[in-house]
């Protein structure tokens, strides 16, 4: 019997069409991943780490999926390249889409390639404050503090506000 995993990914986006690319990624998680059970709101920040003049959407899903970690991250980066992903190796830089995964299940990955939860998830306002929407409660398996309290002890002061579009 394949085991039904949780997980939670992170979506941002800073090139325009910004808000089109969020959406395609998310209509590709669920046809490629698996199901979305909960998303949070939109949220526009600041870039993170570079500077760019045009701000992040960035947005939560918790997906109920049936792949193992590792092909979920294939998947993942197939789709970020399908939608004009260009990975610069060193640094951060504007991209059409990113996915990252923050959760998945409470397991714990340390791969060269794979590290779960995502190493940096505690330190950015920008992933808190949307998973803070869906999943305050859920904690954090190696730090055992809960996302609520994550976001209260996060030294990130960085502008993160709902996305506000009339087209939704």
């Amino acid at each position: 019997m394949t085991k039904v995993n949780y997980v939670y990914l992170l979506l941002g986006s800073n090139i325009e069409p910004r808000l089109d690319y969020v959406i395609k990624a998310s209509a590709e998680i669920e046809n490629r991943v698996g199901l979305i059970t909960d998303k949070s709101s939109l949220y526009e920040s600041e870039a993170h780490g570079f500077v760019s003049n045009t701000r992040f959407i960035n947005q939560v899903l918790k997906v109920k999926s049936l792949h193992s970690a590792e092909n979920m991250l294939e998947v993942i980066l197939d789709i970020e390249k399908e939608l004009g992903r260009e990975r610069q190796y060193e640094g951060y830089s504007s991209r059409t889409i990113d996915i990252d995964i923050l959760y998945y299940n409470e397991n714990i990955f340390n791969l060269d390639h794979l590290v779960i939860p995502h190493p940096r998830l505690h330190k950015r306002r920008f992933t808190l404050m949307p998973l803070n929407e869906i999943a305050s409660d859920y904690m954090h398996p190696i730090i055992n503090r809960s996302n609520k309290e994550l976001l209260e002890n996060c030294e990130d002061v960085s502008e993160v506000n709902k996305f506000n579009n009339e087209e939704l």
